[in-house]
């Protein structure tokens, strides 16, 4: 099949394409031009191409284009391996669904209550997002049906079998009939990916992107670092570098906080993510990281998995990750689209090999005493965040809060940063200089007509 160039040539509703220019969707990636054609003739495909490709696009038109509103049953499932990614798939879909009125989409991830969840499945949904293990969950209580469902996603499959599910996605593609359409989208095709894609796909298309995706600029260096200095040689390589924002990935949940701690005691602001928060302190750090109320993100692996966080300066593997393939998934997080991006790894004298195996260019290794301390230097956030207890639920929009703050000119629009509205809470960046000002504003004024608890998120 010859690859298509732009949406309009697509079989697709013309209110969805106004939808798709809106949102500045202007040219195919090669991954949307060499799949959607296939996945809209309802073929199985098995898609190889990296994060940030706009694989969730590609299946989001062809699972929405056939879509069937008057029938209030769950059509299509996409299957994630974490609820940040979860939510991600569920944001981007619900942008595409707009073309056309009551399209439901619905996330079902652990870490969340149960309770709500099931009250939002008797409600109904057309689509639904989530994790391996909450969906089997759900099935096994039968509050889940899954018999109507004619499309099914398995995105970040890679990620998935690295994090055990291959057992749980079985077990949920028991519940489905055969008569469906299989898409599969990894980053790589290991052989699990492609036994687990030869048995439940039937004819599948095999396409591959990853060679035509413009390459990330990402410079790399290693420093040989004794393991009782890491820390302070994590310091220097801020202090030399001076990034705007940076992710540090360790291998363990205990290390991730206590280095968030000690670089916040030397005026570095930091934020620990790991498996053991609960999700609403997920919810609070990641809010803060990306809209710029927070610097340094120290993460493990699992707990970073599915984000998707632009304009990161860089990225700094404190500890050697346990493969290639994660050590490219970790600094592929940096210099997105086009942007250029630093991916700094310490290493020990034990684990030159390892380190070599990575790489193969020996100007990637660098001396420590290139390195500088800089006794001024500091990593203070540009934001601070306030929390709206008031959200979705309460009907409110990210403009009724920016209508709220600007209200009476008491605060410039370009003072105010990225909102984000959830159910029950909304979070608004505020530069730090007018966070008092935002704080007195909010607690006097009203949105939607009705006054909400306002506080400082620090």
């Amino acid at each position: 099949m010859p690859e298509v160039k732009n949406f309009s040539s697509l079989p697709i509703p013309s209110e969805m394409l106004k939808t798709i220019n809106g949102l500045g969707f202007k040219e195919m990636t090669p991954v949307q031009a060499q799949s959607l054609p296939y996945i809209l003739e309802g073929k199985d495909v098995i898609a190889q191409a990296k994060t940030g490709s706009g694989k969730t696009a590609a299946f989001g038109i062809g699972l929405l284009s056939k879509l069937n509103v008057k029938n209030f049953k769950i059509q299509s499932l996409v299957v994630c391996p974490t609820r940040e990614l979860s939510e991600q798939v569920a944001h981007e879909l619900r942008n595409i669904a707009k073309f056309k009125h009551n399209i439901k989409i619905l996330t079902l991830c652990g870490g969340v209550a149960f309770g709500p969840q099931l009250g939002s499945l008797r409600h109904g949904a057309h689509i639904v997002v989530g994790t391996p293990g909450r969906l089997l969950g759900h099935l096994n209580k039968g509050s889940l049906k899954l018999d109507d469902v004619d499309t099914l996603v398995l995105d970040e499959a890679d990620r998935m079998l690295d994090m055990g599910f291959a057992e749980d996605i079985q077990k949920v593609i028991s519940y489905m009939s055969n008569k469906r359409q299989t898409l599969f989208f990894s980053a790589t095709f290991p052989e699990e990916i492609k036994d687990l894609a030869n048995s439940i796909a039937i004819n599948p298309i095999s396409i591959k992107t990853v060679s035509k995706e413009i390459a990330n600029k990402v410079k790399e260096y290693f420093y040989e670092t004794p393991s009782h200095d890491k820390l302070q040689t994590l310091v220097k390589i801020l202090s030399t570098y001076k990034p705007k924002n940076a992710i540090i990935f360790c291998n363990t949940k205990i290390q991730t906080d206590e280095i968030a701690k000690d670089l916040r005691k030397q005026d570095i602001d930091a934020l620990a993510i790991h498996g053991d928060l609960e999700q609403y302190e997920r919810v609070d750090v990641l809010v803060q990281f990306i809209n710029k109320s927070c610097c340094v993100l120290v993460a493990t692996d699992v707990a970073a998995r599915g984000l998707d966080i632009k304009e990161l300066s860089m990225v700094l593997n404190y500890d050697l990750p346990n493969s290639l393939e994660i050590y490219t998934h970790r600094i592929g997080r940096t210099a997105r689209a086009g942007e250029e991006g630093i991916a700094v790894t310490l290493y020990t004298e034990f684990e030159i090999d390892i380190v070599k195996s990575y790489v193969n260019d020996d100007n990637f290794f660098k001396d420590l005493s290139a390195l500088k301390i800089d006794k001024n230097f500091t990593m203070v956030p540009q934001n601070i965040t306030l929390v709206i207890e008031g959200g979705k639920k309460n009907k409110i929009r990210a403009g009724d809060i920016l209508g709220a703050l600007t209200k009476d000119a008491i605060i410039s629009g370009d003072l105010i940063g990225k909102i984000d509205i959830f159910d029950k809470q909304s979070y608004a960046a505020i530069q730090r200089s007018q966070i008092k000002k935002a704080y007195t504003q909010l607690n006097n004024e009203k949105i939607k007509g009705k006054k909400f608890s306002v506080w400082v998120l620090e």
